[in-house]
């Protein structure tokens, strides 16, 4: 399968439950659900309940962007209900993207139930009724029920998968066009042909509640994942050019245990440097101003350097103690503007700041773009450990405390911050050991990954480590792109029916 994939949304929703029993019923007298609510735990920052009730196809379809946290495009989503008979509440959900081919759907939609429902379960949660939504918008001469036609199979697939595995689908929508259909309902007088309008963003009752509460629907997947794709401007060459540059002098020197620590406190401390003048900087209003203003207090001499530097593990391993606290909202920016850096050929060398982003997204609470740059990392090397046993650890809703803890013992057992002290060989395999624990410890997980034992995770195209002492460094794939300079990584990528190991997620 090659459609990317991930999954969203908060698994606290599944503690959510509503205070009524009776079962609502649509304007075409069809049974919904029972009363489906998004309770407490999703909106109680003013120390408040806040509980929404849905009841019709109209609200569940309003409701989608806030379930998620962002407006999802080219996507198959299923949410999770639970309390059949009594008070219907939101569970877990699941994201992929719509293969292309109509050969994939059985498969996507096979591997979308099946993983929403077990994972449920080993949750303690087995969902009752599922709720699907199709969302796409028309391509170049298409309608959106053009768009909603196109795909009933795949609808009709995912209402089979879900069946088979005794948990209904009790209302399939299909988004497009801003208009919403239904799958389930054959009343045109209520669901006629053409579709229903989508209400005006952020006229809802469910998104007044929302917004007080203080949560934003963020924009879509491909303005998040814009934050955090290489460089495809013209000064990507430039960028390019550094690489190369900073390859021939740094690389031998990651490889040779006699330089490596000198290597590592030299790209600590510039990190360091870079955050404090990262943080320095005035405040601007806009993801894309901020983005911008980033990118230009980051030189391309000094991005080169820190990519290389950070291909060493246990160097990354000491960046990710910047997760918290005044150090945490720096070094997020600074690990995004280093992925944006890793260019044309040096797409693979993003795998270590796409990490790290994740990891502090993760440790602040941001689930969605810890999963959204964790799945990245593992699209630009599939085999990277730290990046597969976090993006697990993340979607099995574990506590990221338990990784914390790791890493403040690591840096207090030092007696200083991570810049100021070289490292023994002793240290070459310990996060991604210790957060192997940490998940075992904490969710007994079905399979357990295994460190490397290198200092630097192991890439497909690695080949000196024999000549490192364990060390591997990724080699750029091609000679220097021409024209604008980069090649976007493959999306592709990110997918496969291999959960937990690529770009699919189960937030459950």
């Amino acid at each position: 399968m090659t459609n990317h994939s991930e999954t969203t949304g908060s698994s606290e929703n599944d503690k959510a439950a509503g205070d009524e029993d009776r079962a609502a019923h649509d304007t075409h007298g069809r049974s919904l659900p029972p009363e489906t609510h998004i309770g407490p735990t999703a909106y109680d920052s003013h120390g408040a309940e806040h509980q929404v009730t849905l009841r019709t196809p109209a609200e569940l379809a309003d409701a989608l962007p806030y379930l998620l946290g962002y407006r999802p495009e080219d996507s198959i989503v299923l949410v999770a209900l639970h309390d059949r008979e009594s008070r219907g509440r939101f569970g877990g959900r699941a994201r992929l993207g719509i293969p292309t081919s109509a050969d994939d759907w059985a498969s996507v939609a096979r591997q979308l139930a099946h993983g929403l429902v077990t994972g449920s379960e080993r949750r303690g949660a087995r969902p009752e009724q599922m709720v699907a939504y199709l969302c796409q918008e028309p391509a170049k001469g298409e309608s959106g029920r053009q768009v909603m036609e196109r795909l009933r199979p795949l609808a009709q697939k995912l209402r089979v998968e879900c069946g088979q595995l005794d948990v209904p689908v009790i209302e399939a929508l299909c988004i497009s066009d801003g208009r919403f259909w239904s799958y389930c309902c054959v009343n045109e007088s209520c669901c006629p042909p053409e579709g229903l309008p989508m209400g005006l963003p952020g006229t809802s009752v469910l998104a007044a509640a929302a917004t007080y509460a203080g949560l934003q629907v963020r924009g879509t997947l491909r303005e998040l994942r814009a934050r955090l794709q290489p460089w495809e401007t013209g000064a990507a060459l430039t960028q390019e050019i550094a690489l190369d540059t900073a390859s021939t002098s740094l690389v031998p020197r990651i490889l040779d245990a006699a330089h490596r620590v000198a290597v590592a406190e030299e790209t600590l401390g510039l990190a360091e440097r870079i955050m404090r003048r990262l943080a320095a900087a005035p405040t601007v209003t806009g993801t894309l101003t901020a983005d911008l203003r980033d990118d230009e207090l980051l030189g391309h001499d000094e991005a080169a350097a820190l990519i290389l530097g950070l291909q060493d593990r246990v160097t990354r391993d000491r960046a990710a103690e910047w997760m918290e606290g005044e150090e945490a909202a720096p070094a997020l920016r600074l690990w995004r503007a280093l992925a944006r850096r890793c260019v044309g050929p040096y797409g693979e060398h993003a795998a270590a700041p796409l990490t790290l982003a994740g990891w502090v997204a993760w440790s602040t609470g941001d689930d969605l773009e810890a999963r959204e740059a964790l799945a990245m990392a593992l699209g630009a090397d599939p085999g990277y450990l730290f990046a597969r046993l976090l993006h697990q650890a993340c979607n099995e809703g574990l506590d990221p405390e338990s990784v914390r803890r790791c890493l403040r013992a690591e840096r207090r057992d030092r007696g200083a911050a991570p810049a100021r002290h070289g490292y023994d060989q002793k240290e070459a395999a310990p996060k991604d050991a210790g957060l192997a624990a940490a998940q075992e410890g904490a969710s007994r997980p079905r399979r357990r990954s295994r460190s490397s034992g290198t200092a630097v995770n192991r890439p497909r195209s690695a080949r000196a480590a024999a000549r490192g002492g364990g060390v591997t460094v990724p080699r750029p794939r091609t000679s220097r792109t021409s024209g604008r300079g980069t090649a976007r990584r493959d999306d592709s990528r990110l997918g496969s029916a291999r959960p937990g190991a690529d770009g699919s997620e189960a937030e459950v």
